[in-house]
């Protein structure tokens, strides 16, 4: 972990040893469509209730069929206040912000107000966009997203940080008679860059508070882990893995994109490994037909076995 950067939300996915776990909104898995607001609240809550230690939120300014992905649809600042309201302790986590196409400012008072709405349970998964439309519909050169996102990264950790500070950058500057409130709970909320966000690994073991990747083949994801932990030392790594869990305990793994339907039994044994790799936190996607009991099921099957 990282001096300084313990919010409630970073304590409860990366304060123990072991391997915590979280779900991604939708829950109800609607998402090309609104999704029923009350219904996901209501599971919301019942994924804190039987063990889930994150609920996370997509960042999708606009829409695009051609990707087929429309997140929770609502903005994730108001979608995840409105989650801190419907639970107590669960880490609440955007994967990813879209630091390019958003103002700093705009930004880090989201976030910090967020942060102290919830008492301190926001994590800040950030990203540089893979949205190619979106660029253009902001006005941003899409060749620009790595050095904006560093950009963006330095200013947010500037204004969170100091009071009236003075900022120069390509959004605009601070010359020291403003300043921004309210501060977060701690120091800074938490950034976790997401995949490589078109920087060096260096760069982000340095200016990182931890990674969150992508489901890899445990190979590659060993290699991955090695390099990251030479760079960032005891910084968190967490990653993302679709799981369909299959009626039968003892099914083997079925390769899915960026994951695995399989039976509980041999999620046990993969999750125990990727543990045992060094792995922090990971993103899975329980829900099917039936969310409630698909949440329950893989609380009680999987994440309190492992």
């Amino acid at each position: 972990m990282t001096d300084g950067h313990e919010n409630a939300g970073f304590e409860r996915l990366f304060g123990s040893d072991r391997l915590t776990f979280g779900a991604g909104f939708p829950l109800t898995g609607a998402r090309e469509s609104r999704p029923d607001v009350g219904r996901e609240m209501t599971l919301a809550a019942h994924a804190e209730a039987v063990g889930f230690d994150a609920l996370w939120a997509r960042d999708v300014p606009l829409y695009w069929p051609r990707f087929g992905d429309a997140g929770q649809t609502f903005d994730p600042w108001t979608w995840l206040g409105h989650a801190a309201a419907h639970t107590d302790e669960v880490a609440l986590g955007t994967a990813s912000v879209v630091l390019p196409l958003r103002h700093p400012l705009h930004v880090a008072k989201s976030a910090a107000s967020l942060d102290r709405l919830s008492d301190g349970r926001l994590v800040l998964g950030v990203a540089t966009g893979d949205r190619d439309p979106e660029f253009p519909a902001f006005d941003v050169d899409i060749e620009d997203r790595g050095e904006l996102f560093r950009e963006s990264v330095a200013f947010l950790r500037t204004v969170w940080r100091e009071r009236f500070p003075e900022v120069d950058s390509p959004w605009g500057s601070l010359s020291g008679d403003l300043d921004l409130v309210p501060k977060p709970t701690t120091g800074t909320v938490p950034l976790l860059p997401t995949g490589r966000a078109r920087q060096s690994l260096e760069w982000l073991g340095e200016h990182g508070d931890g990674w969150l990747f992508y489901h890899l083949p445990e190979s590659t994801l060993e290699s991955y882990l090695a390099d990251w932990r030479q760079v960032a030392g005891e910084k968190p790594y967490a990653m993302a893995v679709r799981t369909e869990l299959a009626d039968d305990p003892g099914a083997g793994p079925d390769p899915r994109h960026l994951g695995y339907r399989a039976g509980s039994e041999w999620f046990v044994d993969y999750f125990r490994g990727l543990e045992d790799l060094g792995v922090d936190h990971v993103l899975v996607s329980p829900t099917g037909d039936d969310p409630e009991a698909d949440l329950a099921r893989f609380a009680e099957t999987v994440v309190e076995q492992v």
